[in-house]
């Protein structure tokens, strides 16, 4: 990893002076909320955290499970999940969708005038109802003994996930249903033989979202990359912790 990493970069960096809109995506609106010293050392000065190891067999899932949703978002029909549990709603069809799912697109976005941020989310799926309302839908996929669910406070990033994707539509001018949910896999460990292939348990999960902070959390964002001084780390940081601990011996 050291061989690519780059712990200094002056691309994409926040220039208060500047009167050009700056990008700014979920993630890392969830970094500031995680920890506001990685965030401006990031966003502002450019030193990002290093980066972790991808997750292809997560990366595999959410290419079948797009690619699965695709065929019947193209018949405009109910995906059997969504007959399972009773959701009456189909794929979203929409020409925008391959765009709002690729982050290197910038997925979903809204300039904000009053901080002049350009904020971006990429979806993994949209689902509509009768109403014409929008379903946002994230996959997620695990391994674990017992049933999947969304009450780890790890997890919180998750739901804070699903809500600033359903206010970006909203910015957009949708109708949006307040419930998303999240397609989570979870693989099979208790099978009899492996036999080249991974059997998974497929559950739909239901959040019910509030977007309300993320409107004075953007404006919080835009004071913190404003400001000359460092701001401090978030309570449990390991990064700066870490950081801390190594300047404390030098």
């Amino acid at each position: 990893m050291s061989q690519y990493y780059n712990p200094h970069r002056r691309s994409n960096l926040f220039d208060p002076k500047s009167a050009q809109p700056f990008r700014l995506s979920r993630s890392k609106i969830d970094l500031f909320i995680e920890c506001p010293r990685c965030f401006y050392l990031d966003r502002r000065l450019g030193v990002g955290r290093p980066p972790g190891f991808p997750f292809s067999l997560n990366s595999a899932v959410d290419y079948l499970l797009k690619k699965e949703f695709d065929a019947h978002r193209a018949k405009q029909k109910a995906h059997p999940y969504m007959k399972a549990y009773g959701i009456d709603a189909v794929p979203f069809k929409h020409e925008k969708m391959d765009e709002w799912r690729d982050a290197l697109r910038r997925g979903v976005t809204y300039h904000d005038k009053q901080t002049n941020f350009i904020l971006t989310g990429a979806v993994d799926d949209i689902w509509i109802n009768p109403k014409q309302e929008l379903i946002v839908v994230d996959y997620k996929a695990t391994s674990k003994d017992g049933e999947v669910n969304l009450d780890a406070a790890w997890q919180d990033g998750y739901k804070r996930q699903m809500e600033v994707y359903q206010w970006l539509l909203r910015k957009n001018d949708f109708k949006v249903n307040d419930t998303g949910y999240f397609v989570y896999l979870n693989g099979k460990t208790d099978t009899e033989a492996f036999d080249g292939k991974l059997e998974f348990d497929v559950k739909l999960l239901p959040y019910t979202g509030n977007d309300d902070w993320i409107g004075n959390t953007v404006k919080s964002v835009r004071k913190c990359l404003d400001r000359e001084k460092i701001p401090d780390a978030g309570n449990d940081c390991d990064y700066c912790k870490y950081r801390d601990a190594v300047n404390h011996v030098n």
